[in-house]
């Protein structure tokens, strides 16, 4: 079974910047669409970017022009780099194929805090 392994979140100030990373245990970034998710505090996960295998991308309203996905050469990992942070994009976050495949188990996820 695919393990997915996310890191690079933290406390960051309003106006900062943050690149999460999401290892995963076989090259399924190159080889599926894929995407960043993400869970606010009693709130249910929501959909934050899309990348496809023709690295085309797809982002939310609420991070387009601040967030970009991209993944690594051999497609084992895959990126999300935040700019612009603001406080609402406190989360939890995740990082699965486009639609989620019911064979690949989700991360734990990595939290990303922005707060003065």
């Amino acid at each position: 079974q695919v393990q997915l392994v996310e890191s690079g979140g933290g406390l960051v100030q309003p106006g900062g910047s943050l690149r999460l990373s999401c290892e995963a245990s076989s090259r399924i970034f190159r080889l599926n669409t894929v995407g960043w998710y993400r869970q606010a505090p009693g709130k249910e996960r929501e959909w934050v970017a899309t990348l496809r295998t023709g690295s085309t991308t797809d982002y939310a309203d609420s991070v387009k022009g601040r967030f970009t996905i991209s993944r690594d050469t051999f497609g084992n990992t895959l990126y999300l780099q935040m700019n612009s942070l603001k406080p609402e994009d406190t989360a939890v976050y995740y990082c699965n194929t486009n639609p989620p495949r019911p064979d690949i188990s989700w991360g734990q996820g990595t939290q990303v805090t922005v707060s003065s």
